[in-house]
């Protein structure tokens, strides 16, 4: 799963536009995909589909089910608009292509969208698909490591500037291990019995049983680093003019997971033409681990998308901890369950 790999961290500020620049794209006209949100299709309150575009954060794969859900099956059309879906990938950055107007929806991790409205971007989470990330480290089974404490003397292959591993470093301690670049291969951890790498639990453990490595998966919520994953997300602007379209966003996307989570299979036939470099099994296998990680928790009691005040509180004080923000957020601003449908 390669959007973790290359790892938003990267793709945030790496080239992050000006301050300016980015106020001003978010309270500039929508673009000419959205330029009629608000005013057709029953989201807007005529006859008319609403054309809009989600910006996801990486190639189409199982993550991403809810989506090419609620679009097969009609989901968005049947509140009024006219969706369409553009892959992210190692050069794509959902937050800047939101924030200038050239999609209206997006997805991203929580804590990245925190760093992002610290540089000035006024976005707003308005869903999570993941209530416990996915993300972690993988190890080889052999090393018998149980724990991040384990990893100090071992190499550790990591997205640059990656926010998570700050955090694991110095909750842990790791003073003694070697930071390496990840380049989006396994084959230097394969290579080295000792290392670990930076992975999806939905993904990278699939492709180690293929080559008949057996590996450990160490989850960061085991680390007590737990930022919601796969935010759905739009800017402050956009709520204030569009709220009657985010709404039909949301409550589509919402239920396009509901239907992923029983028939991923038929889903994933699409997710497989989008990305032919996926196999079937391998979606199907992605599928099938991310549920709980999408379902449990506050979903279970709440409804899918459930985000609460005392998770975005404490990730930002862990945020202000390691360096990652200045200070910590004003987290009412920061994300919304306004637009989620009721359990």
């Amino acid at each position: 799963m390669n959007k973790f790999r290359i790892s938003a961290s990267v793709i945030l500020l790496s080239a992050v536009l000006s301050l300016s620049t980015l106020l001003a794209a978010c309270g500039n006209q929508p673009s000419e995909q959205g330029a009629t949100a608000g005013t057709s299709g029953s989201a807007g309150g005529s006859g008319k589909l609403t054309a809009v575009t989600q910006v996801t954060n990486w190639f189409a794969q199982a993550e991403h089910g809810g989506l090419y859900a609620a679009k097969e099956q009609g989901y968005y059309e049947e509140a009024g608009l006219d969706m369409t879906i553009q892959p992210g990938g190692p050069q794509v950055s959902p937050t800047q292509i939101v924030a200038s107007g050239k999609a209206q929806f997006g997805l991203t991790t929580a804590d990245q969208l925190l760093v992002a409205r610290e540089q000035g971007i006024p976005l707003v989470a308005i869903a999570t698909i993941f209530q416990k990330s996915p993300q972690g480290l993988m190890v080889h089974a052999d090393q018998h490591i149980s724990s991040f404490a384990d990893l100090n003397n071992r190499t550790v292959y990591v997205g640059t500037g990656s926010v998570f591993w700050d955090y694991v470093k110095k909750k842990y301690n790791l003073d003694q291990v070697q930071d390496m670049a990840y380049t989006g291969s396994l084959a230097p951890f394969v290579a080295d019995e000792k290392a670990a790498i930076q992975g999806y639990v939905t993904s990278e453990p699939y492709e180690m049983k293929q080559q008949n490595v057996d590996v450990n998966f160490l989850l960061l919520e085991d680390a007590g680093y737990n930022p919601y994953s796969n935010v759905l997300f739009t800017t402050e602007q956009y709520i204030q003019d569009h709220p009657d379209i985010v709404r039909a966003y949301v409550e589509a996307s919402m239920k396009g997971w509901d239907y992923y989570k029983t028939n991923y299979d038929t889903v994933n036939d699409v997710i497989l033409q989008e990305n032919p470099d996926f196999t079937k099994d391998k979606l199907n296998y992605a599928a099938e681990t991310l549920i709980p990680f999408v379902y449990e928790g506050d979903a279970a009691e709440h409804g899918l998308g459930y985000m609460t005040e005392e998770r975005w509180a404490e990730l930002g004080q862990q945020l202000v901890e390691i360096g990652a923000l200045k200070s910590e957020p004003d987290v009412s601003k920061v994300f919304t369950d306004e637009f989620l449908p009721k359990p």
